[in-house]
């Protein structure tokens, strides 16, 4: 992996601000930087075969179905997906949850019966449940997280006891970048006869995903956080469960026959796919898959790991500065963290004058900042094109907090 050569693959990475500062962007949590292939794809799309999918017979229809398809498939081979059939295309990961949790959930889900989250869920694995507890009348409960960022494992079990339908948990913390054991946490919800639900929004663009070692029975994530164009994303399901939901929404390309009283849903995946689609976005999103791939999701990985370490090492030392999360271990390469003397938005407002992005609040995670009675944090989310010295200028960006507040 040649960190020089992929930086240069990014072109908003090679700003420059008035005081000759390049962009360093802390902020892939959030969402990531594209690279000009996923940018040329798109463009290329645009430019030489706009047409609309699954319809024509024309030329150029028949070669943007063709590429649209072919993302689907890359998508498959890169979650290790059983079909192309079970990979169905959706703007976001908050929307394939939520159509988790609008056709199975309400197909299956009777008053009274139980829903197992976490207490670090990102509100995309949160909102659509309690929407589903207040129409249907069902019942949720919380694995707790511990003091150090990890899950209560112990009381996972104790819930698991009381004969759940569905467990939704995180791959990976947004917040506290804790990974939590989902292969033995899916060994252990099927036992109890419940399905398994993974948010693999920040586990996807980090580390090898493969859906079917895991067990998985459903899981989310998004392109806009690995490399490619927002507002597309993915729902993996195994087939069978797939089959057997109602479709979410209604209109073109989901069906097979239409009667003026009556329709038949299409096959899968279309079922799930109404309306012209993202088409340009899928086709990006293959292109970013195929740039994870060139560079290699174990070495991604490895070089997170070393610039995480080297971060958390860094910031221990930062006079009034607490990690919210593990601090050593296998974890994420987000890293959350408190002032003791300066508000998150105060700190990132300073950093930004560093031209250092970073976020600030909540994170879409508010019942686990409540958890650490915490009202927001700063956080410093890193990826493949991030550097030692990116860490070393986030630190001088800190110490002048430090200055201007401590």
């Amino acid at each position: 992996m040649s960190l020089s050569n992929i930086l240069q693959d990014f072109p908003i990475l090679n700003q420059i601000d008035k005081n000759g500062k390049r962009l360093c962007f802390l902020d892939s949590a959030a969402t990531s930087q594209k690279p000009e292939t996923v940018i040329e794809a798109m463009n290329h799309y645009y430019r030489t075969i706009n047409a609309n999918i699954h319809r024509g017979i024309y030329q150029i229809a028949e070669e943007a179905t063709d590429a649209y398809e072919k993302s689907r498939k890359k998508i498959q081979k890169f979650i290790h997906a059983g079909s192309a059939s079970e990979i169905i295309f959706t703007r976001n990961t908050t929307e394939s949850i939520n159509l988790v949790a609008n056709t199975w959930g309400r197909k299956n889900l009777q008053k009274g019966d139980l829903v197992i989250l976490s207490e670090m869920e990102h509100h995309a694995n949160l909102i659509p449940w309690q929407i589903l507890a207040t129409n249907q009348g069902i019942n949720l409960e919380f694995i707790p997280v511990l003091e150090n960022g990890l899950l209560n494992l112990t009381e996972y079990k104790r819930l698991l006891g009381l004969q759940p339908k569905i467990v939704c948990v995180s791959g990976m913390s947004n917040v506290l970048g804790t990974v939590p054991p989902i292969k033995q946490m899916a060994v252990d919800a099927h036992k109890a006869g419940a399905l398994f639900l993974v948010d693999g929004a920040q586990m996807a663009p980090h580390m090898k995903v493969d859906v079917q070692d895991i067990d998985a029975d459903f899981f989310a994530f998004s392109a806009h956080k690995m490399l490619g164009p927002t507002g597309i994303g993915i729902l993996y399901g195994k087939e069978a469960l797939l089959e057997s939901m109602p479709p979410f929404l209604g209109g073109g390309d989901m069906i097979s026959k239409v009667y003026l009283r009556s329709f038949t849903t299409n096959d899968l995946p279309y079922k799930f796919e109404a309306g012209t689609p993202a088409i340009a976005e899928a086709i990006g999103f293959g292109a970013a898959i195929d740039y994870l791939n060139q560079v290699g999701m174990d070495a991604i990985s490895k070089h997170e790991m070393e610039i995480t370490r080297y971060a958390i090492q860094k910031l221990q030392k930062v006079p009034g500065l607490k990690i919210i999360g593990p601090t050593d271990g296998f974890r994420g390469s987000a890293v959350s963290f408190t002032l003791d003397y300066a508000h998150p938005h105060d700190v990132a407002q300073i950093l930004d004058s560093e031209f250092i992005c970073v976020r600030a609040g909540h994170h879409c995670a508010m019942p686990l900042h409540t958890r650490f009675s915490v009202p927001a944090t700063t956080r410093a989310s890193f990826y493949l094109y991030n550097t030692l010295d990116e860490v070393d200028r986030l630190i001088t960006g800190l110490e002048k907090v430090h200055h201007l507040f401590g």
